[in-house]
C-alpha cells in the first residue's frame, strides 16, 4: 500500500477547516435577524457537513482516522470571533460580512491543498469535487455580501 500520511493530514486539515465553517453558519442562522439570512445559513451548514463527511469518508478509506473538530489556528479563530461580535449586536450585514471572511479563508485552504503536488491522484479529486462545493458557497456569499453594500 502507498504512503497515506500526506493525504491523511491534508484532508483532516481540510475537514477542521470546514467543521469551522459548519460552526460559523450554525451560529450564524441561530442569531440573523432576517429568516431569509437564516434559512441561507442553516443550508450553507448542511451543506458544509456534506462536504466534511465526504473527506472523512476519504480519510477512512485511506486507513486513517478521521478528524471531527475544528481548527485551533488563529486565523479561523479570528474570523469566528468577529463573527460572534457581529452576531452580538444582531446586524445582518456585519454577520454576513464576517461569514464571508470566513469563506475566504475556507477558499484559500483549499486553494493551498490543490497545489500540493504530493497528494495522490484520488484524493486530489476528492479534494477537487469538494472545493466546487466550497467555491459555490463562497461565490454565493461574496455576492450576497456585495450586494447588501450596493444596497446602501
Amino acid at each position: 500500500m502507498a504512503e497515506t500520511s500526506h493525504d491523511i493530514r491534508t484532508l483532516n486539515s481540510l475537514i477542521a477547516s470546514v467543521i469551522d465553517s459548519v460552526n460559523g453558519y450554525t451560529e450564524a442562522a441561530k442569531d440573523s435577524v432576517s429568516s431569509r439570512f437564516g434559512t441561507l445559513f442553516a443550508d450553507r451548514a448542511t451543506e458544509r457537513r456534506q462536504v466534511a463527511e465526504r473527506l472523512r469518508t476519504e480519510v477512512a478509506r485511506l486507513g486513517g482516522n478521521p478528524e471531527d473538530d475544528g481548527t485551533a489556528l488563529a486565523g479561523a479563530h479570528r474570523v469566528f470571533i468577529n463573527l460572534k461580535a457581529a452576531i452580538t449586536n444582531r446586524d445582518d450585514k456585519a454577520i454576513v460580512s464576517e461569514v464571508e471572511r470566513g469563506e475566504d479563508h475556507l477558499k484559500g485552504k483549499f486553494e493551498d491543498a490543490l497545489r500540493d503536488n504530493d497528494l495522490s491522484p484520488s484524493v486530489r479529486v476528492t479534494i477537487e469535487d469538494a472545493f466546487a462545493s466550497v467555491r459555490q458557497g463562497h461565490d454565493e456569499i461574496s455576492g450576497l455580501k456585495h450586494s447588501l453594500q450596493a444596497a446602501q
